[in-house]
């Protein structure tokens, strides 16, 4: 395996955590949306993530996104992808708000299925994993630097 693969496999994990952290963002800013329609309420999304080796999928390409912290194999080149966003399927919180001017007949508002603690949590991993992949890229480039240095 060439030594720059590193490159790839820590810069698709970047853009995969990217991916995450806008998707908690988009989360936590509709927490609090409401709708008078249970059909038409703000749904949790989460990102789906997919294994792919480098060999098989023909490279990394720029356009490829994965995710090198978790269960990625760098000596072979194996990244994870995003694969797609899925929407949370729990049904939204019915809330009896008869003032509110969103409310059905029965004086009920509907609000998202996001859970704010784990949201909260998921964005310090995502956040933690962006950071690793960050200090591979750096650890790697030293590391090339000072092979460099050895031919002076």
């Amino acid at each position: 395996m060439s030594s720059f693969k590193i490159f790839d496999v820590a810069g698709s994990g970047l853009a995969a955590e990217s991916v995450r952290l806008n998707t908690v963002a988009s989360n936590l800013a509709n927490a609090d949306s409401v709708s008078g329609d249970p059909t038409t309420v703000y749904r949790a999304r989460h990102p789906v993530f997919e294994a792919v080796r480098a060999a098989v999928a023909g490279g990394l390409g720029s356009a490829a996104a994965g995710f090198a912290g978790s269960g990625a194999d760098a000596a072979s080149g194996a990244a994870v992808r995003v694969a797609g966003i899925v929407e949370n399927t729990a049904p939204p919180v019915v809330r009896h708000d008869p003032g509110n001017p969103l409310a059905d007949e029965q004086g009920n508002v509907y609000a998202p299925n996001v859970n704010v603690i784990e949201e909260m949590t998921d964005m310090i991993s995502a956040s933690r994993a962006y950071q690793n992949d960050v200090e591979v890229m750096n650890t790697s480039k030293d590391l090339m630097l000072a092979t460099l240095k050895l031919g002076e």
